[in-house]
């Protein structure tokens, strides 16, 4: 996990209350994943299906959304638990850091499955596709950091981000509501896959030396950082292209060019990442630039879609 977005081991130590596990919880899930990872790329399916396709079901929306709530939060417990197992977020720590309690992977556990009993129930009433986007995504995160695959440690973790909040995402909450999915759709869908997996490669930049002691070979240990940094940056590059090749290609309507705005704020953070890439601490702006970056860009994109189905 990425230094700015990272929770402290001992913060989810065996040693808490009831209480002090919930803050744990929520610390732990807080804004991060919850925002910018799980709600808007479902939002944008959604707002694709009632923009563009004319179709919204109320009671499947939020059945949706409780599923993907619940994905989120199994997602971060694993990632917190295998990550420290494996000693990842812990090579440079202290010794006398306490570690991680069974009851996060108990945590996931239980999420994962109140996600999954989401999805059969989705299945029943929206079709079989339903669950191929549930068990797309649920096998990119149960095995993101968890044995057997590990995806993050093969370096394919960035790719995998990229399609679970990208075109799996987008194109199930599509599905969700208008009973199929379209190649528009999987178009949008690139914004924010393609800006969520620049933010996977320049989150792990910081942690390139204790991700590699551990063997944790993604895409910043395979490149090397001053790589990973144009690398990020390219990525990002791509997914603010697409509102632009979608409006000229005339699949998008024009007010999708306000996810432009977004532009400055990658410029900004591609500057500083180029400059500090070096120095974990002072990259954390970088990151944090990007994660308004993606912020920015998907939110009004999101709503130029919405418009468009007022209009």
């Amino acid at each position: 996990m990425g230094l700015s977005l990272s929770t402290p081991p001992h913060a989810l130590g065996a040693d808490r209350s009831p209480f002090g596990r919930f803050l744990a919880v929520c610390s732990m899930v807080r804004y991060r994943f919850f925002l910018y990872a799980g709600l808007l790329p479902y939002l944008l399916g959604a707002a694709w299906a009632y923009g563009m396709a004319g179709v919204f079901v109320a009671e499947l929306f939020w059945l949706g959304l409780a599923g993907v709530v619940f994905a989120v939060v199994g997602v971060e417990a694993f990632n917190e638990f295998f990550d420290s197992r494996m000693g990842t977020d812990r090579v440079f720590n202290p010794d006398d850091l306490p570690p991680m309690s069974d009851w996060v992977l108990w945590l996931g556990i239980a999420a994962f499955a109140a996600a999954l009993a989401a999805g059969i129930y989705l299945t029943l009433h929206a079709g079989w596709p339903i669950l191929a986007f549930a068990g797309l995504g649920g096998a990119a995160a149960i095995f993101y950091v968890a044995p057997p695959i590990r995806w993050a440690y093969r370096g394919l973790g960035e790719l995998v981000i990229g399609l679970s909040y990208g075109p799996w995402m987008v194109l199930g909450s599509l599905y969700l509501h208008s009973g199929s999915a379209s190649w528009p759709a999987l178009w949008a869908s690139l914004l924010p896959g393609l800006l969520i997996m620049a933010l996977a490669v320049v989150n792990a930049v910081p942690d390139f030396h204790q991700d590699r002691l551990v063997g944790k070979r993604n895409l910043v240990v395979r490149l090397g950082r001053r790589r990973a940094v144009w690398l990020y940056a390219g990525l990002a590059a791509a997914g603010l292209a697409a509102p632009a090749t979608g409006v000229a290609a005339g699949v998008f309507p024009p007010l999708c060019l306000i996810a432009l705005l977004a532009v400055p704020l990658l410029v900004s953070s591609a500057r500083c990442a180029i400059r500090t890439y070096e120095s974990p601490r002072k990259l954390v702006p970088a990151a944090r630039r990007m994660v308004a970056c993606y912020v920015v860009a998907v939110t009004l994109f999101t709503l130029a879609v919405l418009m468009q189905g007022w209009n």
